[in-house]
């Protein structure tokens, strides 16, 4: 059970990250804004990324930590933490290829 604690309470911190996120500290946590020119940012449409970026997320974790507790009752630890990493990391790439489609000149 101690293993399903500490993916929930990731998946916790992971939120609290994503719900920081705002338009004045983008450019300071979000790999990709932060390198880009100060011309760049201006034409970049950041409230609507921020929007879509929160919202992939939100869903993610609420997934991520149903399948995780439901996965407890079938799996022994290690399947639980192999079925976590998978589930948060599947959905990664449409996130960034739905993003450089949507948001990427």
């Amino acid at each position: 059970m101690e293993i399903v604690i500490v993916l929930i309470l990731t998946n916790l911190f992971i939120l609290l990250v994503i719900c920081s996120l705002n338009e004045n500290n983008a450019k300071y946590l979000l790999a990709g804004y932060n390198t880009m020119s100060k011309e760049e940012r201006e034409n970049f449409k950041i409230k609507e990324y921020l929007i879509y970026l929160k919202k992939f997320w939100n869903k993610l974790l609420l997934y991520n930590s149903l399948l995780t507790i439901s996965s407890y009752f079938f799996f022994d630890e290690l399947g639980v933490v192999i079925v976590y990493s998978i589930s948060l990391m599947l959905p990664l790439p449409i996130f960034i290829y739905q993003s450089n489609k949507n948001f990427k000149k």
